[in-house]
């Protein structure tokens, strides 16, 4: 099984952005939520059950946006200069 580089390099966020956001850009920080906006769903989809013991995927709003919180707080405190 053979890996498509151009679709692994496509999936990734520019140096830009990450530089961006690291020093505060909104725009910057949305762009990234934006690009692990599914990732974040799925971490936080949880199985419930009905009264009549049938699952059903829902995703856990307040979850959500703790995923979210968590990668916003990592985003500022991400030292860009570390990595250049």
């Amino acid at each position: 099984m053979t890996s498509n580089p151009t679709k692994s390099a496509s999936s990734l966020l520019p140096y830009m952005i990450i530089e961006a956001a690291a020093s505060g850009d909104v725009d910057a920080i949305n762009a990234v939520l934006k690009h692990y906006e599914r990732y974040i769903a799925a971490l936080a989809t949880r199985t419930l059950y009905d009264e009549n013991g049938n699952p059903h995927l829902c995703v856990d709003e307040e979850m959500k946006r703790r995923l979210e919180t968590k990668l916003i707080t990592k985003i500022l405190k991400f030292d860009v200069q570390k990595i250049a």
